[in-house]
């Protein structure tokens, strides 16, 4: 039986299993190992706080998500396949891990906030 997201161990589960998906699957590995050489011992941590203050609203994450996927965009242009695929594997994640509140709050904002990036990001293919 799955519980759902309680605290920052599960948060970490949560993220660290995403992570761990993401630099194998075909569609994103190219973004997180190669273009952008993802720093993963700083980038988790940072992943954390941001999902823990998402999901569980402890205001442990500072940070502005919007200028740094910009950032990516300029080293390794994005698109809709990324962000679809992106939110396949988190999506399946939180179900494969969690159930309950919580797990339905995380893949609901990290949609809408996917949808957002999307759309802002996208939108700024110069920026």
């Amino acid at each position: 039986m799955k519980t759902d997201i309680e605290g920052r161990k599960d948060i970490e589960l949560l993220v660290t299993t995403f992570y761990d998906k993401v630099v194998k699957d075909k569609k994103l590995a190219c973004i997180f190992n190669d273009l952008a050489a993802v720093n993963f011992s700083y980038h988790l941590p940072v992943m954390y706080d941001f999902w823990e203050n998402i999901i569980l609203r402890t205001g442990a994450y500072e940070g502005n998500p919007m200028h740094l996927h910009r950032h990516l965009h300029h080293l390794t242009p994005l698109n809709e396949v990324h962000f679809r695929q992106w939110n396949k594997l988190f999506v399946h994640t939180v179900d494969e891990l969690f159930e309950g509140k919580n797990a339905r709050i995380a893949k609901e904002r990290a949609l809408s906030i996917s949808a957002i990036l999307q759309e802002k990001v996208l939108a700024n293919k110069n920026t």
